[in-house]
C-alpha cells in the first residue's frame, strides 16, 4: 500500500468539519488506504492525532499517536468518563489558535481496529484529551466550541 499526504480540511474554509461522520460499515481496501494516508499527514503536520472529516472524509476514523505508538480507530466511542482535566488545546485544522479545554481525565474508548476486530482502550491523561478532542471531530465538534471562555490565543506558528 503506498501511503500518501491529505490535504488537511481548514476550520475556517470548510464547513466538513462542522458535519457528522457515518459509521464505517465494511472495512475494504480504500478504508484501510484512508488509514494509512491519515497516519501520514499526522505525522507530517507533527500532529498527535487525526480524524477523518480533518482530510475531508466524512467516516467515524481516527488515528493518534502521542509517543507511545499507532493507534488506529473505526467507530470509535467514549463508553466511560471519569474526573477532568483542564489544558491547552490546538489542531492542525485550526493552525493558528489554541484554547484551554476541559476535558475527562480518563475515558474508556470502544472500536473497531484495521482487521475488523472490537476493541476497548483505557487512556487518561493526555491520550485520554486526545481521545475525547478526535471523536469531537467525528461528530463536528472542534476544540474551539468546548474553550473555556477567554483563553483562546492567536498564534502565529513559526515553521
Amino acid at each position: 500500500m503506498n501511503m500518501a499526504l491529505r490535504n488537511i480540511t481548514n476550520y475556517e474554509k470548510d464547513g466538513v468539519l462542522r458535519k457528522k461522520s457515518k459509521y464505517v460499515e465494511k472495512i475494504d481496501k480504500k478504508v484501510l488506504q484512508l488509514i494509512e494516508d491519515m497516519a501520514e499527514t499526522m505525522y507530517n503536520g507533527d500532529g498527535v492525532g487525526l480524524a477523518a472529516p480533518q482530510v475531508g472524509i466524512l467516516k467515524r476514523i481516527i488515528v493518534i499517536d502521542i509517543g507511545d505508538g499507532l493507534i488506529k480507530l473505526i467507530n470509535p466511542q467514549i463508553i466511560e468518563k471519569e474526573g477532568e482535566q483542564r489544558d491547552t488545546e490546538g489542531c492542525l485544522s485550526i493552525p493558528e489558535l489554541i484554547g484551554e479545554v476541559i476535558r475527562p481525565y480518563k475515558v474508556i474508548v470502544r472500536g473497531i481496529n484495521e482487521h475488523g476486530e472490537n476493541v476497548e482502550m483505557k487512556a487518561e491523561g493526555f491520550l485520554a484529551r486526545a481521545f475525547c478532542h478526535e471523536i469531537d471531530h467525528l461528530d463536528g465538534i472542534s476544540f474551539i466550541d468546548k474553550a473555556v471562555s477567554g483563553t483562546i490565543k492567536n498564534i502565529t506558528i513559526q515553521r
